[in-house]
């Protein structure tokens, strides 16, 4: 047993020489080592302005105090990194072989600025740092070169984080950072895990890069992140450069909240994802160019349940990122943007008073073409979807070049508009549409079925869909073809003047509907409707309040004929309330009005009969006397004066005649013979 107790001597001797070496190493001197060693890896300058005191727990080292690292030549920002104090420990055993192998280099409440100039330098990238491999002795020590650098454990808390692009005028500030970060090995792997804290909220970067030499030195390197703030997380494999700024490789990206993303990104303001859009993700490839633009492919995007294929270019230079591209989704669901998170409900129930938050149309501008399947506005259902979405300044356009819809085709455009409040307007134009599934789905409106074309202009103002509906404005005509009004036969109601005829298994067949309308303050008005039906013909005037989904509207029948008597009937009948259950009444004041005018018609006609009949006899009654007493007759055809007006010219030409010696004829009678005197003697002092 006695080797036994010369070993354990053996070893405690070592201990006590080991120990001693530490106390008789200076501290200054390890530091001034490890600053001469990263001045000489980095190839800027690491000034020690404060006491250096040495460390044995956890590692062999020093603590030193006011450490400034330089910045880049020709900033004026100040020095890259000010600490109070730098905590060093370094495998002692390395150091004495000739390499640098720091164990531990933690850094507490720094200030670090990080810097890019226009002509593409930047601060962070360092002399030295994965450049060419410098030539070895045949030893294999470093001929008078820099030893090998290793890292175990780097940690930087609490620091204070600035960075400045003069190419984009841009100055960042970011308080509350942390670093963490291993390099086991100087052209290997590292591992790095960043915090920081901005606009209340917290964000995390966890990656790992292959070679952080030949990254800051420039090179395209694999690098693997993910990014995580409050109910968001993104995730990228591939490889990157830090000059120029480049990536390319498969991202994933999945959010159950924005805000708090877009608060760590400096910007604030209410939630921009509702609740229905929720989760929001992004698969594919992304490539970010040298230019600063970012491109992806192969593309998926997620808004709930929605999953839509794209390809996209992104440029960054803007005041907004401007998106480009194409995008296609065999179904998509709008309502979570367009009604606040809930199906458009009407039916008597009222519009929805869910706000509508529509600050997500701030966050950019873009031109993406559209090819969607089956589409769910919130306003009606469409079957498929040709166009395009731009967006520009908070102001969103969709543009439809193609759409089906209701069996029938629908072009023209619709707006969004965020600029100062909600608005929306549109310009549409509808043709051979069925009208039952458009109005149940626009209006919960059941009452009209057939073929319509519709042309639409309107503009709502507000913050909800109720407040909208409430403030429309516009215009418009609707043409219909042959079809039905569903819930009373309007023939038999008024045939019979019954109220009976409504309700379920009712229902008036029409050839054709026609009028036009304008909309103002969500006050539909018609004043020209007609309507054309086999045994009816029906005027309507009146008004649909959009708002409050109420009507009082009149139809008049121009004719309405039994198809056996053929007895005409005319009653006005007025709808009025809520449209989903809208009342009938006859108009009894309209129908004594009109009574009244018929009779009042009838009478005047009468009379106008009456007179000319009471001329027809007076003129018959002269006629007689004339013959009569003048000794004329009336040949057919010719009236009393034209008989006068002979008979005088005959008793004149008599006389005449009789005078001159030309004649044997008979004198003329009475009133004829005294007429033809008169013109004889009339004419005697010319004869003579």
């Amino acid at each position: 047993m006695r080797w036994v107790f010369r070993l354990v001597g053996l070893v405690v001797v070592l201990v006590v020489l080991l120990v001693a070496a530490i106390f008789l190493v200076p501290a200054e001197r390890i530091a001034n080592l490890a600053a001469q060693q990263f001045e000489a890896r980095t190839g800027r300058a690491l000034t020690i302005s404060g006491d250096v005191s040495p460390t044995l727990w956890p590692t062999i080292g020093a603590r030193i105090e006011g450490v400034t690292l330089a910045n880049i030549e020709g900033s004026e920002a100040g020095p890259m990194l000010q600490a109070a104090a730098v905590d060093v420990g370094v495998d002692l055993s390395a150091l004495i072989g000739g390499s640098v192998a720091i164990q531990r280099f933690e850094v507490q409440e720094p200030v670090i600025v990080l810097e890019r100039f226009a002509d593409g330098r930047a601060n962070w990238v360092f002399e030295g740092l994965g450049g060419e491999a410098e030539p070895e002795s045949a030893a294999g020590d470093s001929a008078g070169g820099v030893p090998q650098f290793t890292l175990d454990r780097a940690l930087i808390a609490g620091a204070s984080l600035r960075y400045i692009d003069h190419g984009a005028g841009s100055d960042l500030r970011v308080e509350g950072v942390g670093i963490e970060l291993t390099m086991p090995d100087q052209s290997g792997p590292v591992d790095l895990s960043l915090t920081a804290t901005r606009g209340g909220q917290e964000g995390r970067i966890q990656a790992q890069v292959g070679s952080l030499a030949g990254l800051m030195s420039g090179e395209v390197v694999a690098i693997a992140a993910t990014l995580v703030a409050e109910g968001a997380e993104a995730s990228f494999t591939g490889r990157a450069g830090l000059q120029p700024l480049a990536a390319e490789g498969p991202t994933r990206l999945a959010a159950h909240r924005l805000a708090p993303a877009v608060a760590w990104a400096g910007d604030s303001g209410a939630e921009p994802l509702p609740e229905g859009a929720r989760p929001l993700t992004m698969a594919g490839q992304i490539t970010l160019a040298p230019a600063g633009s970012v491109h992806l492919r192969e593309g998926v995007i997620g808004i709930g349940a929605n999953s839509i294929r794209t390809a996209l270019d992104v440029d960054m230079a803007g005041e907004r990122p401007n998106i480009t591209g194409e995008m296609a989704a065999d179904a998509l669901d709008l309502r979570p943007f367009t009604t606040g998170g809930e199906a458009t409900e009407s039916g008597g129930s009222g519009w929805p008073t869910t706000p509508i938050d529509a600050s997500a149309l701030a966050l950019f501008d873009a031109r993406i073409g559209l090819t969607l399947g089956p589409v769910q506005t919130g306003f009606a259902n469409l079957d498929a979807l040709r166009g395009a979405l731009v967006v520009e300044r908070s102001r969103a356009v969709i543009e439809l070049a193609e759409v089906r819809a209701f069996d029938g085709a629908l072009a023209g455009e619709l707006v969004a508009n965020n600029r100062s409040g909600l608005s929306v307007g549109g310009n549409l134009r509808l043709r051979d549409v069925q009208l039952l599934p458009l109005l149940q789905q626009v209006a919960g409106f059941e009452r009209l079925a057939g073929t319509a074309s519709l042309d639409l202009q309107f503009l709502g103002v507000g913050g909800s869909m109720d407040a909208i509906m409430r403030s429309l404005s516009g215009e418009g005509r609707l043409d219909f073809g042959a079809g039905e009004i569903i819930g009373f036969d309007l023939a038999g109601m008024l045939r019979n003047l019954d109220l009976s005829y409504v309700g379920e298994g009712n229902r008036t067949i029409f050839e054709s509907l026609a009028g036009s309308y304008s909309i103002e303050n969500g006050i539909l008005t018609n004043d020209d409707l007609s309507l054309s039906a086999n045994l009816v013909s029906v005027l309507g005037e009146g008004v649909v309040d959009l708002g409050a989904q109420v009507l009082e509207y009149r139809v008049t029948p121009e004719a309405i004929r039994d198809a056996e008597t053929g007895a005409a009937f005319s009653v006005p009948l007025m709808i009025t309330g809520p449209w989903s259950e809208p009342r009938f009444r006859l108009d009894l004041e309209g129908l004594a009005e009109r009574r009244l005018a018929e009779e009042r018609e009838r009478l005047e006609a009468a009379a106008r009969a009456e007179a000319e009949r009471l001329q027809e006899e007076a003129r018959a009654r002269l006629e007689a006397e004339a013959e009569e007493r003048l000794g004329i007759t009336l040949e057919e055809g010719q009236s009393t004066e034209e008989a006068l007006r002979q008979g005088a010219e005959d008793a004149v030409r008599s006389r005449l005649n009789r005078l001159l010696g030309g004649g044997t004829e008979a004198p003329v009678e009475g009133a004829a013979e005294g007429a033809a005197e008169g013109a004889a003697e009339g004419a005697a002092p010319a004869s003579e």
